[in-house]
């Protein structure tokens, strides 16, 4: 009998590591909990518990977790109410829930893990100016205690891009994935958590875990685009308004640079800019094309994608949902369904090819993709299974999601933000490409 291929991925699993997977979408929250209950039958002591719930749920959020751990068992629980819920139904099935109710929890025992949860009052950050200590005391962690960071975020929280700043200057090294949770009217918070202290369990702020040890969240961030036109170089700019962009010799304003591209679009690609144009934002000029160079994109997030956000008719002028600074290379972009499909496809196979089989997928999309952008259900956990068959997918529609491009954690809109939990490689053998 000849030797049994091998598959190193299938090696450097910890042994034992298992997670367990439910999706309840009862109306009412209690039979909600039941359902999860028939699926998670016979689990045993999780690590960690992710609990995503819609927001049919929020006048009873502070039930929630009690009424879980009366017969689910985890030494950390984290969660938050979405816009929408992704969960794996009993078939083994990921769904996109959206506008309906709905219940995903997701238990993971996790041998040789680190995980430190915590919890932030966003309401008095430490400042950005000064040294990166008061941030670790924050999350209660030291630098090297993690090299992900699962991080929710409630939608009334104040300076939500200073906390990711701040998060990044204390915890460089560590890639982090997550987003904001969806309001409601209920008068508390859309946050869960409970590392065992006793306290309140329903939260504003911010709540995350750090994940160290034996496992890490791998990052895809899809943000749907496709570029049109060649890459523009800014030549003047003020905080976040462009005034000027170059293409080789050429220096025009940039509405007058984007009349220019339009001339070459096809008639549905011309009305699609009506309503879904961006403005790709370069965060490594080294990495991006010459503006010499046609208008294909070789590598995606080498841009970061940004809402044009006003039109001065004075000057061509645009204002940017980011702030702007001359050198800049920039592009503009059209967001639809097939560049979206396409985008993903390429992200999750070179994710794939990095690292095989992960434990468990947690998906954070804008509340603009699902059905309004593939007009089906189910588009992006489809697309992810197509890559990585049965793995189970958990997560939620947010109101802005987290995740990274050019090394940088950012706040995205209508972006799919993977964490793919995977095994670190034992000491001594190469990483995984960050």
């Amino acid at each position: 009998m000849g030797s049994l291929p091998s598959f190193p991925w299938l090696q450097r699993r910890a042994p034992g590591a298992w997670c367990r997977t439910a999706l309840g979408r009862d109306p009412s929250l209690q039979g909600a909990v039941n359902q999860v209950f028939e699926q998670l039958r016979g689990a045993g002591q999780a690590d960690l518990a992710l609990v995503f719930a819609s927001g049919s749920y929020a006048s009873d959020l502070q039930r929630l977790l009690p009424l879980l751990q009366e017969k689910l068992s985890a030494g950390h629980w984290l969660g938050c109410v979405g816009g929408g819920v992704v969960g794996t139904d009993p078939a083994g099935t990921p769904h996109e829930v959206e506008q309906q109710p709905a219940l995903a929890v997701t238990l993971l025992h996790l041998p040789g893990a680190s995980l430190h949860p915590f919890a932030i009052d966003t309401a008095d950050l430490p400042d950005l100016d000064g040294p990166a200590e008061p941030w670790r005391e924050r999350v209660g962690a030291d630098l090297d205690e993690g090299q992900s960071m699962l991080l929710l975020l409630d939608p009334t929280g104040s300076a939500i891009n200073d906390l990711i700043n701040g998060l990044d200057y204390a915890f460089p090294q560590a890639t982090k994935v997550g987003g904001i949770a969806g309001p409601h009217s209920a008068a508390h918070g859309s946050l869960l958590f409970d590392d065992g202290d006793g306290g309140d369990t329903v939260r504003t702020g911010a709540v995350g875990c750090l994940i160290g040890g034996a496992w890490r969240l791998d990052p895809v961030v899809a943000q749907g685009c496709r570029p049109i036109g060649p890459v523009l170089e800014v030549e003047q700019a003020q905080r976040n308004v462009v005034i000027e962009v170059s293409c080789g010799d050429t220096r025009n304003s940039p509405v007058a640079a984007l009349q220019a591209i339009l001339t070459d679009l096809t008639p549905a690609e011309r009305e699609q800019v009506k309503h879904s144009l961006f403005l790709g934002v370069g965060r490594n000029d080294f990495s991006l094309p010459t503006a010499e160079m046609s208008c294909a994109l070789e590598a995606p997030g080498a841009f970061l994608v940004r809402n044009l956000i006003g039109v001065d008719p004075r000057n061509g002028a645009v204002a940017v949902g980011e702030r702007m600074r001359v050198g800049q290379k920039v592009q503009f972009q059209l967001r639809d369904a097939d560049a979206s499909r396409d985008e993903s496809r390429q992200l999750l196979a070179a994710q794939a090819r990095r690292q095989s089989e992960p434990l468990v997928a947690l998906l954070f999309a804008c509340l603009g993709r699902g059905e309004g952008l593939y007009g089906e259900a189910d588009g992006d956990v489809n697309l992810c299974r197509e890559v990585f068959g049965t793995v189970p997918i958990a997560g939620l529609f947010c109101n802005g999601e987290i995740g990274p491009v050019g090394g940088t954690t950012h706040l995205h809109g209508y972006t799919a933000s993977w964490g793919f939990l995977v095994p670190n490689e034992p000491s001594g053998g190469a990483s995984a490409p960050r």
